[in-house]
């Protein structure tokens, strides 16, 4: 593979090398020429994923008069590509996928097939409804198959436009890496996709999506939708752009870590202008050894020719690479240089047979950058530069900056123990803000008097500190959350009981 330029210098020169390009209305961000393309362990899934995987949206969703998205599939998988994502509501995406597939024989029970290759492709498709049996009003679900269709449905959708005769069949053998429950944006929502797992009776009226997938990817028939105890997926995966609160709730329920394999999440450099991801969800799933993959690193074309609003038409796919403005180079480095990332997958609009107008090829060589290449002066350097981009206001999608959070749900207790008296101390972890959480200070009637260190909470159990008592008095406690550049936010005062 390519070896990377000095990080600093080439921060430095970006932008003078684009303007002397001469290569308008593209841009050319960086050297191209990958032999092998990097590779990470994604997460615990026990597959390694190179570092850009194909989006499915962009060229191969909204295709532009001119494009052809089969061409751009292939040109990835030849490029060595093997982390593939599309999903259900992305209109002709996966038809698109099924295309590539069949003229490079990764489909199951056509002549030729070769399951050697498929074996070493992570594809990974979605679904966005809720429910895999009844439903809730509050809840709406979206999908683009059958009226009524369910989570299950979505899968045999997928399988059948990849694989089969995109009428609903499928062959034998065909599967999914991933399956994620895409864009989950309320506490709500995760209530839907959990209910029943813990007990999935086939006569209850509604079961959240989670149960029926784990029966498809385990084999078992427990929700009593399998009845053929069909394994068609390998994994289950989580996606979301909005919310950092709502991404670590949905981790820390699954906690005998054996539920949710791999979590999409938007992350770019304007990360931290908003509630940021790099600091809450994603440590979460990296402790956990969920696979992360960042999404959105170009915030949707935002950082570039597109309005800050969801893609809808092909007017909104972007065709060059980079701009004079902002190289894409360092905005791909960003997104795999935050701790817990494992790829990226980004959409393609444009691929030429000229590397330098060429976004696939840009983006795969700007891909091979290693974990803790970029120091934080290095990222905070290329943060600067995601600001020009319509004033650093790109990520429309995400929830807005908020303060340091305070610990939440804070509570003391009186315990009797043979030493004498204990005040018990528990709290759920607090939101960072644009900071990463540093510690926690335990406060007795005003007065400091112990800290407890800060680490990502990837269960519901609290944290917790005892403090052994000198008298039987009367106390008050605060729990204060204290972040790297020594910000603080207290809980409400707790009163110990007398």
């Amino acid at each position: 593979m390519t070896n990377p330029v000095s990080r600093r210098r080439f921060l430095k020169t970006s932008t003078f090398a684009l303007a002397a390009s001469a290569v308008a209305p593209y841009a050319c961000t960086g050297r191209v020429g990958v032999e092998a393309p990097a590779k990470r362990m994604l997460g615990r899934t026990g597959f390694e994923v190179t570092t850009l995987g194909l989006g499915g949206q962009a060229s191969l969703q909204w295709t532009p008069e001119g494009v052809d998205p089969v061409a751009i599939i292939l040109k990835a998988l030849e490029g060595g590509v093997n982390y593939l994502d599309t999903s259900n509501v992305y209109g002709p995406s996966q038809v698109n996928f099924g295309k590539a597939f069949r003229a490079v024989h990764l489909a199951p029970g056509e002549s030729g097939y070769d399951e050697g290759r498929r074996k070493s492709i992570c594809l990974a498709s979605k679904t966005m409804i809720r429910y895999a049996k009844g439903s809730n009003p509050e809840v709406p679900d979206r999908t683009q198959g059958a009226p009524g269709s369910k989570a299950v449905d979505d899968i045999k959708r997928s399988l059948s436009q990849l694989f089969g005769d995109g009428e609903g069949n499928y062959p034998a053998g065909a599967y999914l890496d991933l399956c994620y429950i895409h864009n989950l944006n309320t506490m709500a929502e995760v209530d839907a996709i959990y209910e029943g797992l813990e007990d999935p009776d086939p006569r209850a009226e509604r079961l959240g999506a989670l149960a029926a997938l784990v029966d498809y990817r385990d084999g078992t028939n427990l929700t009593g939708l399998n009845p053929g105890e069909e394994k068609l997926i390998r994994g289950i995966g989580i996606s979301g752009h909005f919310s950092s609160p709502v991404m670590m709730e949905c981790l820390q329920r699954d906690e005998r870590d054996d539920l949710i394999d791999a979590m999409l999440i938007a992350i770019n450099a304007n990360d931290r202008l908003y509630l940021p991801h790099q600091y809450n969800a994603i440590p979460v799933a990296a402790a956990k050894n969920v696979g992360v993959v960042a999404m959105k690193v170009f915030a949707d074309g935002a950082m570039y020719t597109k309005e800050a609003k969801w893609s809808r038409e092909p007017e909104d796919v972007v065709l060059t690479v980079g701009s004079p403005e902002l190289p894409s180079r360092p905005l791909v480095e960003y997104a795999l240089s935050v701790p817990g990332v494992d790829t990226a997958i980004i959409g393609i609009g444009h691929i030429d047979s000229d590397p330098r107008r060429c976004q696939l090829s840009q983006n795969l060589s700007a891909a091979q950058v290693a974990p803790g290449a970029f120091s934080r002066t290095d990222l905070e350097e290329i943060e600067a530069m995601g600001t020009r981009a319509k004033e650093g206001l790109t990520n429309w999608f995400q929830v807005p900056l908020e303060p340091l959070g305070a610990p939440r749900e804070a509570a003391v207790a009186l315990d009797r123990r043979d030493e004498g008296w204990v005040a018990r101390l528990e709290w759920q972890t607090a939101y960072a803000s644009d900071q990463p959480i540093h510690h926690y200070e335990i406060r007795r009637d005003g007065q400091a008097v112990a800290t407890v260190e800060h680490r990502p909470q990837t269960t519901k159990a609290p944290f917790a500190y005892s403090d052994a008592l000198p008298d039987r008095a009367a106390h008050t406690y605060t729990v204060v959350t204290v972040d790297a550049e020594g910000r603080t936010a207290e809980s409400e005062p707790l009163s110990l009981p007398v």
